[in-house]
């Protein structure tokens, strides 16, 4: 059985201060799919384990796992020791599912009834970086807020339309909990800790993260389509973002120059100063970009694809694609679903 002490070494004890006061520590498990995200897996453990040092005692003991294998291999290509098992939960535990890169490929029938086992016992559920998917493929976000990671969004709308999903950098809703990627899971677990131990604890924490300041800009914000790409001006982000919440149903150029309170002339004028391109074609990348993420990432129809991104007319659709992308889209869905 492996774990990691505060240090950050291999162990088989989480740390090495006693729980003075003999109570239980809370037990976490970390499944880890391949090609797990290191940054958002190491972003949920350091904040435990300055909380352990902090409070001198074993608050939070954890243990990672993976189904079927002694090391479990990160996107970054580093491999981590792990329990080569799945364990037993109970009503008090804690599960989160540690997602990264080709999410859709590793589910397997024994983790969904696990993290479903687990769910009736009672346990916490979370998903960390695109681990979302996950819960939602063995049905345990549904009717649930929740994020993913930005990439993924569309694929999961999509998928998953009983899942309230948010572009929050993480959301906790009732005995579920997830992040969209990265950093992210710094703020789930401040929030973890402030909920079981006491905002004291979690504010003391943030500090030794060097996170107060970047925790106050991240909670509750947004991973949205202006901000992921550098836009500042103000009307330019307001027309943006209309584009990004109306990719299936495309709306005008002039509802769009409505949306930034700008007449139609000045719309254009702003994109193709900070865009160099005109709006009309800037919202058809977005579209194409909605279309190639879920043709990489599902396994859905071609012509339901082109419905979800705005166009009507899938011979239309597969044009323009093949114009961005260099294949057609059953090519490109062939490839994906090839693993190529």
């Amino acid at each position: 059985m492996i774990r990691l002490r505060p240090g950050g070494a291999p162990s088989l004890a989480v740390n090495q201060v006693p729980n003075s006061d003999h109570s239980a520590p809370r037990k976490l498990f970390f499944l880890l799919l391949p090609e797990f995200s290191l940054l958002s897996l190491c972003s949920a453990l350091e904040p435990l384990r300055i909380a352990n040092r902090i409070a001198e005692r074993t608050l939070f003991d954890w243990e990672l796992c993976a189904e079927d294998q002694q090391l479990a291999q990160s996107s970054l290509g580093i491999s981590i020791p792990v329990l080569s098992s799945l364990p037993a939960v109970t009503n008090s535990d804690t599960v989160f599912v540690c997602g990264g890169t080709n999410v859709e490929k590793t589910t397997s029938k024994r983790t969904l009834n696990w993290l479903r086992k687990a769910a009736r016992q009672g346990a916490v559920i979370g998903g960390l970086c695109t681990g979302t998917y996950i819960l939602a493929v063995a049905g345990l976000m549904t009717g649930k807020r929740a994020t993913i990671h930005w990439e993924n969004q569309d694929s999961l709308a999509e998928l998953f339309p009983d899942v309230v999903l948010t572009k929050s950098a993480f959301v906790v809703d009732g005995n579920r909990m997830s992040t969209a990627g990265g950093v992210a899971s710094i703020g789930m677990m401040l929030d973890y800790i402030s909920t079981h131990e006491g905002p004291d604890l979690a504010h003391k924490v943030s500090e030794q993260l060097m996170y107060s300041h970047v925790r106050r800009i991240q909670f509750n914000s947004t991973t949205s389509a202006p901000d992921r790409g550098g836009i500042s001006h103000p009307k330019l982000k307001r027309a943006i973002q209309a584009m990004d919440d109306n990719l299936e149903n495309p709306l005008s150029v002039v509802e769009l120059a409505k949306f930034a309170n700008v007449s139609v002339r000045q719309l254009e004028r702003i994109f193709k100063r900070f865009l160099s391109q005109p709006p009309v074609r800037y919202y058809t990348e977005m579209r194409l970009q909605r279309a190639h993420n879920m043709l990489l990432q599902t396994d859905l129809p071609v012509l339901q694809i082109s419905l979800a991104c705005g166009f009507k007319s899938t011979s239309v659709f597969a044009m323009r694609y093949k114009q961005r992308f260099g294949l057609s889209p059953h090519q490109a869905l062939r490839a994906s679903q090839s693993g190529e």
